[in-house]
């Protein structure tokens, strides 16, 4: 489990196994078979490396994500959540629901469009995690959906680098899919 309050960012430096080099994460605690949330997916931890660490990545989790298949790219990056932890942001499992594609990002302001079957889970006031980062819904039209981004979460996220077009990890909040199972079983 996760929290979507992002720890910080690094950069892949190579794909297969996935390496990331990350000064700026605390690793004192970080093990081989850890689960860290590396842009909204959960990967476990297969080495350290002295800036970093490695992670396999499938071939199933590479065709339903995205940003996690070119060297060069930042990552978002948080250390799975230990019982006793503040919950900053919300529960998130790291199970992307779907890739969400950019409207437009300006002034703090980002609008993504949503694949459909996932768009119905989205709500206003609700919570939603992009690439990693846990926010909060403030408008939905349709199957698009705008977030605000205040300036910390850009100082110490990705979402900053976004454009119009930029395709990111949506995961929906998990209360949300559990209703939805418990109201179809009473139907």
């Amino acid at each position: 489990m996760f929290t979507g309050i992002v720890q910080a960012t690094g950069k892949i430096v190579r794909l297969d196994p996935l390496q990331v080099d990350c000064p700026t994460l605390d690793k004192a605690d970080l093990a081989i078979g850890d689960s860290i949330s590396v842009q909204g997916v959960c990967l476990t931890v297969t080495s350290l490396t002295q800036a970093g660490f490695t992670a396999d990545v499938s071939a199933e989790t590479r065709r339903v994500t995205t940003g996690l298949d070119q060297a060069g790219t930042w990552v978002n990056l948080e250390k799975a959540l230990a019982l006793g932890e503040r919950l900053g942001g919300h529960l998130v499992t790291g199970h992307i629901d779907g890739i969400g594609e950019v409207s437009s990002s300006a002034a703090g302001v980002l609008r993504i469009r949503a694949p459909r079957n996932i768009a119905r889970y989205v709500a206003r006031k609700g919570s939603i995690c992009v690439d990693g980062v846990s926010l909060t819904v403030n408008q939905v039209d349709g199957d698009t959906f705008e977030v605000f981004l205040i300036p910390h979460t850009l100082e110490v996220t990705t979402l900053g680098r976004l454009a119009a077009g930029a395709k990111v990890n949506l995961e929906v909040d998990l209360v949300a899919r559990y209703l939805e199972r418990l109201l179809a079983e009473r139907a």
